[in-house]
């Protein structure tokens, strides 16, 4: 697989076992040659996150891993993080706070760079936070476990390397469909996308293909007929939403960014056939 690559994970992806998704990682950045980059702006455990990482990329076959942490904006500016983005084959965010990502990267030299090595072919990665500062509108926070309610979540800018969506994370396992519903009946002009915990969107160009041992779930507003959120005027109160489009995308499933369409291989139906 060619082109601009992401790989958005949904978070507590598998450390111990097989390691599908992280394994695919350092397959794509190249294998034993790649030149891994691991991320730690967004965690308060810095040293804990990189030996954790360190220990995993390296069990699967990666040999050069380096770490770069970002505390204040001014260390954006560091020649030796720029210097170690333009030589990484793969670039690694944890997760923790999205915030602190889109914060302390937004507008600097840095993510200029990160966006250009991203075009050059260079894999970009993130899990749960590092996932959801991909989006275009991001979840900054949001009351899970409820019905989808007028003013229940928080959201700002994110990075936008997956154009037109917002992203949530540990999707299924904490049970926030209800929130990302209500991201999508605020910001209908984005498609929304639910990732399971060890399960992440393998992203090439306008496409991307599901990888792991849950689903993504796709919330569409586009197709929506009505809406009563424009007629509320207290937080908390219940939205009242028709005809959302919603998808179920389990591990080997795609969907096309472009047309907001899954794809379907007829050719595999007519082989099982």
């Amino acid at each position: 697989m060619t082109g601009k690559r992401l790989l958005a994970i949904g978070g507590n992806e598998d450390k111990e076992g097989k390691c599908e998704v992280l394994k695919r990682f350092v397959e794509i950045a190249g294998g034993e040659d790649s030149e891994i980059l691991l991320m730690t702006i967004a965690t308060k455990v810095v040293d804990e996150t990189v030996k954790e990482y360190r220990k995993v990329f390296k069990r699967l076959g990666a040999r050069h891993i380096k770490a770069f942490d970002i505390a204040t904006r001014e260390d954006t500016a560091s020649k030796r993080g720029l210097n170690l983005l333009e030589k990484a084959t793969g670039i690694f965010f944890s997760g923790g706070d999205q915030l602190d990502i889109t914060s302390l990267l937004g507008g600097t030299k840095m993510l200029g760079l990160l966006q250009d090595r991203h075009c050059q072919g260079c894999i970009i990665a993130g899990t749960s936070a590092g996932a959801a500062m991909m989006s275009s509108s991001m979840l900054i926070s949001g009351k899970a476990e409820e019905s989808p309610r007028f003013g229940n979540v928080e959201i700002g800018p994110g990075l936008r390397f997956i154009k037109g969506t917002i992203i949530d994370t540990h999707f299924s396992q904490r049970g926030r469909c209800g929130r990302l519903m209500t991201a999508v009946a605020h910001y209908p002009q984005d498609i929304g996308i639910g990732i399971d915990e060890d399960t992440a969107l393998l992203v090439n160009g306008t496409e991307f293909s599901v990888l792991g041992s849950g689903s993504a779930i796709v919330v569409d507003g586009g197709p929506m007929t009505h809406t009563n959120l424009n007629d509320l005027e207290e937080h908390g109160e219940l939205l009242e939403l028709h005809d959302l489009a919603l998808h179920v995308l389990p591990a080997g499933a795609r969907f096309d960014l472009k047309k907001q369409r899954p794809v379907v291989d007829r050719r595999k139906r007519r082989a099982a056939a």
